[in-house]
Order: structure tokens, then C-alpha cells, then sequence
């Protein structure tokens, strides 16, 4: 496991993503690891440029099949899992702005969850199963 702290401001939100990127954890998942950095950056920017956190931990649990980051901040309560899902069939031009990176994020990850405890907010996403076929289920669900 590990474990990782950052100060969450926006001039370093490059820095956080490399950081985080370049763990052991994450730089071996293999095919998943597109996906997995699209996850990352929605969640990293949207802690960074919205919560108003004073940090941000980074817990990341891996083994052979399965990978887990947990990230906790102490900034507003916000549960992004109780976000109405964005309408995408409707045409651009009609679509509200926000929404869509949580709805990738639910979407691409096996289990994604939320809880508020001891003033924090801890978001979980994990990929559960063969990560090695993680791509092709990713194509299959999409």
C-alpha cells in the first residue's frame, strides 16, 4: 500500500497527477491504465479546484488482480455520487456544463463510493477482477 499526501493547490495539480501516476501501483495496471488516469484526474481536479481542502491523502491498495485509491480531504462535504447523472442524448449545444466526469468515473470503475466521517470526504474507486482484461471489459461496457 501507498500511502501519499499533497497540499491541494491548483499550481501543483500536475504535480499531484504525475505523483500518483507514477507509483508502482498505478504505472503497472497495463491496459487499464488510460482509464485509470482519466479517473484519477477527474477526482484530483475536482478536489483540488473545488472542495477548498487544506490536504489531500492518496491511499492506493493494489495486488495482482485488483487496484484501490481512496481519497481523503477535509474540504465540503460534497457527495459526488448523489450528482444527477448528465443527459447525454441530448445535442450539445442543449447540455448543461458539469457532471460528465463523474458520470466517466462511475462508469469505468467497478466500485465507486462516498462517505463523510470525522470531517472528512473519502471517495473510493477500485477495479476489481483481471486488470490485464480490464480494457476489453471497459470497450464491452462502454
Amino acid at each position: 500500500m501507498t500511502q501519499l499526501h499533497f497540499q491541494p493547490i491548483q499550481d501543483k495539480t500536475l504535480d499531484i497527477l504525475e505523483t500518483i501516476l507514477r507509483t508502482e501501483e498505478v504505472a503497472s495496471v497495463g491496459d487499464a491504465l488510460g482509464i485509470l488516469s482519466v479517473v484519477i484526474e477527474e477526482l484530483v481536479v475536482n478536489i483540488v479546484n473545488y472542495a477548498h481542502s487544506d490536504y489531500l491523502d492518496v491511499e492506493i491498495i493494489r495486488d495482482e488482480k485488483n487496484i484501490a485509491l481512496r481519497f481523503h480531504d477535509n474540504g465540503i462535504p460534497f457527495n459526488p455520487l448523489q450528482k444527477d447523472p448528465p443527459d447525454i442524448t441530448s445535442p450539445l449545444e442543449d447540455r448543461k456544463i458539469g457532471g460528465l466526469g463523474i458520470f466517466m468515473v462511475k462508469k469505468f470503475m467497478d466500485t465507486v463510493s462516498y462517505e463523510y466521517t470525522e470531517g472528512e470526504n473519502v471517495l473510493m474507486v477500485e477495479i476489481c477482477g483481471s486488470l490485464s482484461a480490464y480494457f476489453f471489459k471497459v470497450r464491452v461496457r462502454a
